[in-house]
């Protein structure tokens, strides 16, 4: 199945290099580019791809909040964060923000390629020097996206998969799934620890 792929970024050098990159690829279908937020937004209107490369800093808007933005307008378009910065305060706040992944500008071919593979399977992404920064500052933090933040909330807060389902306006299913996504990043066998974990890490 092809991924159809849309790029908003604010250097022509940028996107024109990555559409060389992807132009010939089989699983690749190239949708076009927006140079800021406005105009990503604008396209959105007309068309959804399946995956966004976002770059973290634009001239009308942070690429976070353009990532938060889409992500609300849009739930089923993945983000991937791309920048010539690794720090990791930078890489969380786009992953808070709903990103699925980030990758540096730098990236070869296969490595963007294989990010958008992975992140079309479900999965997170990171590039290797992006991967490195999060592990050397905190390496007992887990990377969890937004919407497991809030759950997490939620679960810290005693309410019960129910009630987080109806305040989120999700279903049950969709929260336990999130719940057992977070078990598994903060690797733990139940509730209490996870909420325990998160507390010790701050992260609640």
């Amino acid at each position: 199945m092809k991924a159809s792929v849309f790029i908003v970024d604010d250097h022509y050098m940028v996107i024109e290099g990555i559409r060389s990159l992807l132009h010939n690829e089989k699983s690749i279908e190239w949708m076009g580019h927006a140079t800021n937020a406005a105009s990503c937004l604008g396209f959105l209107k007309q068309q959804q791809p399946d995956v966004i490369l976002m770059d973290v800093n634009l001239p009308d808007k942070s690429g976070t909040d353009l990532c938060k933005e889409v992500k609300q307008l849009y739930p089923a378009i993945i983000v991937l964060g791309l920048s010539t910065f690794n720090q990791q305060a930078i890489i969380r706040n786009m992953v808070d923000n709903g990103a699925s992944g980030y990758v540096l500008k730098n990236a070869t071919k296969e490595e963007l390629l294989e990010a958008i593979s992975v992140v079309m399977k479900g999965h997170t992404f990171f590039s290797i020097e992006a991967a490195r920064s999060l592990k050397e500052t905190h390496p007992q933090q887990p990377m969890i996206t937004r919407r497991e933040r809030e759950v997490l909330q939620l679960i810290a807060e005693g309410l019960t998969n129910a009630e987080i389902a109806e305040k989120l306006f999700i279903s049950i299913p969709t929260v336990n799934t999130h719940r057992k996504s977070l078990l598994e990043k903060f690797e733990v066998k139940n509730t209490a620890t996870l909420i325990s974990k998160a507390v010790r890490l701050a992260l609640v």
